[in-house]
């Protein structure tokens, strides 16, 4: 396998910004209430998923930052330069493997899909943000 380079302070800012959208995407703001009633969350489920948000946050951040890696990589090998392209990279690695992922969970379990709409909404933005920063800051 080649060599790439990888600007991984894109990587952690693209990941960092992925990680704030995040609470801002579910955030009272734009979809807290209707992901909480989507699941059928009572305020007291509510209360305990918060006090474990520490090891969540954890585990997201951590997962963000794999996610931009391998785009970053991907960024790399197919030599991309222009924001187009990073959309493009994002639009695919979202329609390609995240979106099929998240429908096909969705379907064995008793989720909503409008629980599946707002969470692939939400990695559908970042991702085509992750492919842009990547691509673009070299």
């Amino acid at each position: 396998m080649p060599q790439v380079h990888i600007n991984y302070m894109a990587v952690v800012v693209s990941a960092a910004v992925a990680f704030l959208l995040g609470g801002l995407w579910y955030s009272p703001l734009l979809f807290a209430k209707m992901w909480v009633n989507a699941h059928g969350y009572t305020e007291d489920k509510v209360k305990e998923m918060q006090k474990g948000a520490t090891k969540a946050y954890a585990v997201s951040v951590l997962c963000l930052l794999l996610i931009a890696l391998a785009m970053a990589a991907l960024v790399g090998y197919l030599h991309l330069i222009r924001m187009d392209q990073g959309l493009k990279l994002g639009l695919l690695v979202w329609g390609g493997l995240a979106f099929p992922l998240g429908l096909m969970a969705n379907m064995y379990s008793d989720k909503r899909i409008t629980t599946l709409i707002i969470d692939t909404a939400y990695q559908l933005v970042y991702m085509l943000i992750m492919g842009t920063v990547l691509t673009v800051w070299q």
